[in-house]
């Protein structure tokens, strides 16, 4: 990682989050669609065909109650009646057996189908032949027909009754399968979402330590340099953009030493030539005319030294006339010392950090400017990051709607059931009457005794199953109640993890506005290296009067040398004085002096020059 550039670091971070915050909203969608299909089937299917299956039983028990009120029909009037009430009891049971048979679809529910029918088929011959024999007032036979059909009728109230039952399991089958997917989704929700917090607080982790760090650390070591001290320039050996300001960093900082040892040695030269010049003088003006240079001067200043002998020499000679000129030329060796000095001090200082100054501007402006557009890739990033979450939230919420529902139409069923269960318990209040009727009218009653009783017997098992529907619906309503609650709390963890996106997008506008300040400070060094160059510039400035100094020094050396030709020696002689060469003038074609700081833009330069003048000309008095 330490060797990939800034941006790619950045796209492999943010990358592999937006990868992982679109798994966690693929997980979410796959979940709530799983538990939606789930309900859909359980609403759509199963509770209509429980409602079917119930109906079917229902539809039978009709026919067989309108085929006793047939038989106890005595007059034609009520004989037709009869007949008319059977008939649409069994186009009723028509409708609903061919409502029920298009939703079938497992095989023991066709078996159940298919058995139902073969024994309502033969019960139907039954029924043909009882209300054959109750048409022609044959009742007694129409009744024990209907007697002996009993048993027929019984294995068709059983297949309906196991149809029943076949749906409630299937039903039930299916809540429970809602209830488990829920409990998967839930875990898998919360798995995801751990991993996806632990995700982005891995990500700001590595990027503080491959990015934030180093150049912390590095601006730190360049802040030292800068200043003049010694510091080890780290993240030299890194691949990135940072190892590159690192390397960059490290030849100045060894071009810098280079230099500083250089002068150090030209300045020890000069110390050494400036000390026993010095101390020559010194002697001089005490009157010691033999004091000769003996120390052995460098190989520039050779030549300082064999005139310095040869001037001792003649004025051994000029002890008159050479008073003067001597104290001019120890005025110019002070005058090139002092100079020499501060030339030295203001040179070394000023191109160091010119030079170091310079790179470093170069450097952090790109960086700067590269950092920009990454924050700003990043911020769209998030953006598409935020909508997604609000794409899933806006799912959930639609899954919560469809619970609604299917609880409202859940609600709706148990009203339909309680309505049965009313019917049933009317019905067995009706048969209870009929049954003391019958009691009442003796031996003629004795048949529709016997249909009172399975009036009754009928009505109290449709309590029962009402009741049994009724117990399956609060349960179904439950499990749809969880469902809901469920869903609900995945909406909240998506909101949670689009306020922590939202957090993400924050600390980048930091980012951004981090860099905006560090563009400012940079502009504040681009005034400063202006005023370095200004600084440069008198520097050369200075060189030009020493150059001029020295010539003056030459002249009055000059003029020395052709006091001491005329000069006599005791014996009247004129002593031969060897001429003393005149300083070399400056050169035609010499180059002249250019600064090492690149030009800036006219507004830092505008605000550089207003400093730059602020500084007067007496600064020259000094020198």
């Amino acid at each position: 990682m330490q060797n990939l550039h800034i941006q790619r670091k950045f796209m492999v971070v943010f990358g592999g989050l937006m990868i992982l915050i679109t798994g966690i909203c693929v997980l979410a969608i796959v979940a709530l669609s799983s538990v939606n299909t789930e309900a859909t089937a359980l609403v759509e299917r199963r509770i209509p065909n429980l409602s079917n299956a119930m109906e079917l039983k229902t539809a039978v028990a009709n026919i067989r109650a309108g085929e006793y009120n047939h038989i106890l029909s005595s007059t034609l009037h009520a004989l037709r009646e009869a007949d008319a009430d059977l008939d649409v009891h069994r186009k009723a049971l028509s409708a609903v057996i061919a409502k029920y048979s298009k939703t079938l679809a497992r095989p023991e529910t066709l078996t159940n189908f298919s058995e139902f029918k073969a024994r309502l088929e033969s019960y139907y011959r039954d029924d043909a032949r009882v209300l054959e024999l109750s048409r022609a007032l044959r009742k007694d036979e129409a009744l024990a027909v209907a007697r002996d059909a009993e048993t027929r009728f019984d294995a068709v109230l059983a297949s309906a009754d196991q149809a029943v039952e076949i749906q409630r399991d299937l039903a039930k089958e299916v809540s429970n399968s809602v209830s488990t997917t829920e409990s998967r989704s839930r875990v898998t929700l919360i798995v995801a979402l751990v991993i996806g917090v632990a995700g982005v607080l891995g990500g700001l982790i590595m990027l503080t330590r491959l990015i934030a760090r180093p150049l912390s650390e590095l601006s730190r070591a360049t802040g030292i340099l800068a200043a003049g001290g010694k510091a080890d320039v780290p993240h030299r050996d890194r691949g990135d953009e940072i190892g590159d300001v690192a390397k960059a960093v490290e030849q100045f900082r060894m071009a810098a030493v280079d230099r500083a040892g250089s002068d150090a040695r030209a300045a020890a030269e000069q110390q050494i030539v400036t000390t026993t010049l010095a101390e020559g003088l010194v002697l001089l003006t005490e009157g010691d005319l033999t004091a000769e240079i003996s120390v052995e001067f460098p190989r520039h200043y050779a030549a300082l030294k064999t005139n310095f002998n040869d001037a001792v020499v003649r004025l051994r000679t000029m002890i008159g006339s050479v008073s003067e000129s001597a104290a001019g030329i120890r005025t110019g060796s002070s005058e090139i010392a002092q100079a020499s000095d501060d030339l030295a001090r203001r040179t070394e200082g000023n191109a160091a950090s010119l030079e170091q100054t310079s790179a470093a501007l170069v450097q952090i402006d790109g960086r700067l400017k590269a950092t920009a557009s990454a924050a700003g890739r990043t911020v769209a990033r998030a953006d598409q990051a935020i909508a997604t979450v609000s794409g899933g939230r806006t799912m959930a919420d639609e899954a919560v709607q469809a619970m609604e529902r299917v609880r409202e139409s859940a609600t709706g069923i148990d009203s339909v059931i309680q309505g049965v269960d009313k019917i049933a318990f009317q019905t067995r209040v009706l048969a209870m009457n009929a049954a003391v009727e019958a009691g009442r009218a003796g031996d003629a009653g004795r048949g529709f005794a016997v249909v009172a009783d399975l009036v009754s017997s009928l009505a109290m098992r449709a309590e029962e199953e009402a009741k049994r529907a009724r117990d399956q619906l609060t349960v179904t309503q439950t499990d749809i109640v969880t469902a809901v609650e469920a869903v609900q709390r995945v909406d909240g963890a998506l909101a949670n993890i689009s306020g922590d996106v939202g957090e993400v997008h924050t600390l980048l506008g930091t980012m951004a506005a981090d860099n905006q300040a560090q563009s400012s400070a940079i502009t504040q060094i681009s005034v400063a290296v202006s005023a370095m160059d200004q600084s440069t510039q008198q520097n050369a400035a200075m060189v030009e009067q020493t150059s001029a100094a020295a010539r003056n020094l030459t002249n009055e050396v000059t003029a020395l040398a052709d006091q001491a030709a005329l000069f006599k020696v005791d014996n009247g002689a004129v002593r031969k004085v060897r001429k003393v060469a005149k300083a070399a003038p400056a050169k035609i074609g010499a180059v002249p002096y250019t600064s090492p700081v690149k030009a800036l833009p006219v507004s830092v330069m505008a605000k550089a020059n207003g400093v730059a003048h602020g500084i007067e000309s007496k600064d020259w008095s000094d020198f």
